[in-house]
């Protein structure tokens, strides 16, 4: 039986090309494309996809809330990031929070064909320069979850989390409060609340003190 794959991509061009890899395939079947959070989270529920190929930055609901809500669902779709995020912060916690296998965007066909086996088949499977990395001499495998859980706890200080890193970057390009919430589709409040959480976290007062720190720590990396 073909390993039924979901694409959810907000790039109309890159899900085309996903969609023609993946087609050469004999036993891969792309069941659906999505292009937004929300509109992922309810096809994946109602089609329940072996694989769920997933972009971090959608609109409507971000790649981290869609594979959280997905596992408070106990859905039984695994999860693929397939993002151009490569800071360990993404990872850990797209993986603590039940994906299966972590992909930068510029991965050769050849290798997600092969990542798409292993996670079917109950494995895990991470890029492998972020692999090494991140979990060094650690074997990733079926505990990947637990591991990426325990690698954020014990991570020096308190980690800044996917959507914090989100509010940063919007910093960086000079976004308003405003600016911010209409991008990552929140309200300006929960702007608020997430600068309160990146300043308190980095021991900093102000967004130029909180984006000097995580660029001099190499915590993020500008567009």
């Amino acid at each position: 039986m073909a390993i039924r794959v979901l694409i959810a991509d907000d790039h109309a061009l890159l899900r085309q090309g996903l969609k023609r890899v993946l087609n050469f395939e004999d036993d891969i079947e792309v069941v659906g494309e999505t292009e937004d959070g929300q509109e992922t989270l309810a096809r994946t529920l109602v089609l329940q996809p072996d694989i769920l190929l997933l972009d971090l930055n959608m609109p409507g609901l971000n790649g981290l809330d869609v594979a959280s809500q997905l596992q408070a669902a106990k859905c039984n779709t695994k999860i693929i990031a397939l993002t151009i995020h490569d800071n360990d912060n993404y990872v850990l916690e797209m993986l603590k929070n039940g994906a299966s296998g972590y992909l930068l965007k510029d991965v050769e066909p050849e290798m997600l064909v092969k990542a798409i086996h292993i996670v079917h088949e109950g494995g895990a499977y991470i890029y492998p320069e972020l692999e090494e990395r991140i979990f060094g001499s650690l074997c990733v495998d079926d505990d990947i979850n637990e591991k990426a859980k325990e690698l954020w706890r014990t991570g020096r200080g308190e980690r800044l989390t996917a959507r914090e890193l989100d509010v940063l970057s919007c910093i960086a390009k000079g976004f308003s409060n405003q600016d911010i919430a209409q991008a990552l589709f929140v309200s300006e409040k929960t702007v608020k609340n997430h600068l309160t959480n990146i300043f308190r976290k980095l021991n900093v007062n102000d967004r130029t003190q909180a984006l000097i720190y995580v660029l001099k720590h190499n915590i993020m990396k500008l567009d």
